[in-house]
């Protein structure tokens, strides 16, 4: 996917970063086929190289330092460091092994790092092949493997690498507030008022305290960040989204309250969840309201050139804030 946050990099500066992380001698000849790029993220660029001993690793890169990213997205590369990290030491989930980090910005000037490549198929690029029941299956494993993570204890609410809050209700007001920030310094049409969804979400805030305990969330763990084979999930990729929060906002969930982010039912069965409460269905809406803000703000800061995706989350918008003005009456 297209993005102009995607920090693409020439095939010399490709061999000067794989020569500081494996050595020198691991470099391939320029002349063979060593490097491509991976084409499925649309937030860094990733490459797929194959090193001397003829391994296989994976090269990612934040974009670069003038193109503007969204207030959560700033440090997404040592979130999701921070995220491998703590998924291999508190859980059994499969995710690639980091090979080398390096943030000091002296051959590339932004952050990079390696990664085990993982040989294996994308789940939503393969999901239309699938029968009901295999779909089925997946939809459960991923709801086993959600909860999984959701039990990586916090000690603040908020971004990984911190600074955190000491509420729930702080933290996701501060999301959302960030958001609309971004929304209205670049002018995004939300096709509501911003201050019109700062009143829906007040209205509801209350729904948040509910939630004492802040758990690891991915929240990004959608089919296209999960690869399969042989009928398993044999790893989670992209982990520069997740926080500190409350389990129910992982995006397995969404469709719990809206058919158009599928059916949350296989999901929902593998991870366990009892049925939900009212205050659980009003947070579920509230994060609906929030992801569908960062559908339709991110289209202005990657440059979409399509409205495919503004005009579906201004939709998704729309039918959330209708759904909790509905609830308040």
């Amino acid at each position: 996917m297209e993005s102009i946050t995607k920090n693409r990099q020439p095939v010399e500066a490709l061999r000067a970063l794989v020569a500081r992380a494996y050595g020198p001698d691991q470099v391939c000849d320029p002349a063979e086929d060593w490097v491509g790029e991976l084409g499925d993220g649309c937030f860094n660029v990733a490459y797929r190289i194959r090193l001397r001993s003829g391994a296989q690793v994976v090269l990612k890169i934040a974009p670069p330092p003038d193109v503007e990213v969204m207030t959560y997205e700033r440090g997404a590369m040592a979130t999701e460091l921070a995220a491998l990290r703590l998924i291999r030491e508190h859980t059994k989930v499969p995710v690639p092994a980091v090979d080398f980090a390096d943030r000091s910005h002296e051959l590339c000037y932004a952050d990079y790092f390696f990664m085990t490549y993982v040989d294996a198929d994308n789940l939503d690029a393969v999901r239309n092949t699938l029968t009901a029941t295999e779909i089925d299956a997946y939809d459960e494993a991923l709801g086993a493997i959600t909860r999984e993570l959701n039990g990586i204890p916090g000690t603040a609410f908020g971004p990984l690498t911190g600074p955190g809050e000491s509420t729930w209700r702080a933290a996701f007001l501060r999301m959302v507030e960030e958001l609309l920030g971004d929304g209205e310094r670049r002018g995004v049409d939300l096709r509501h008022g911003y201050d019109v969804i700062r009143e829906v979400v007040a209205a509801h805030a209350d729904s948040l305290d509910e939630v004492t305990e802040p758990r690891f969330v991915e929240w990004d763990l959608w089919p296209g960040n999960c690869m399969v084979r042989d009928g398993r999930i044999v790893a989670i990729v992209d982990h520069e989204r997740a926080f500190y929060g409350d389990p129910l906002m992982e995006f397995g969930f969404a469709g719990s309250e809206s058919g158009a982010y599928g059916n949350s039912a296989a999901f929902i069965r593998g991870y366990g969840h009892r049925p939900f409460t009212p205050a659980e269905r009003t947070r579920r809406r509230l994060y609906n309201l929030h992801l569908a803000l960062v559908q339709i703000i991110e289209t202005n800061f990657r440059a979409h050139t399509g409205t495919e995706q503004y005009d579906w989350a201004c939709e998704r918008l729309r039918e959330t804030v209708a759904l909790l003005g509905e609830q308040a009456r």
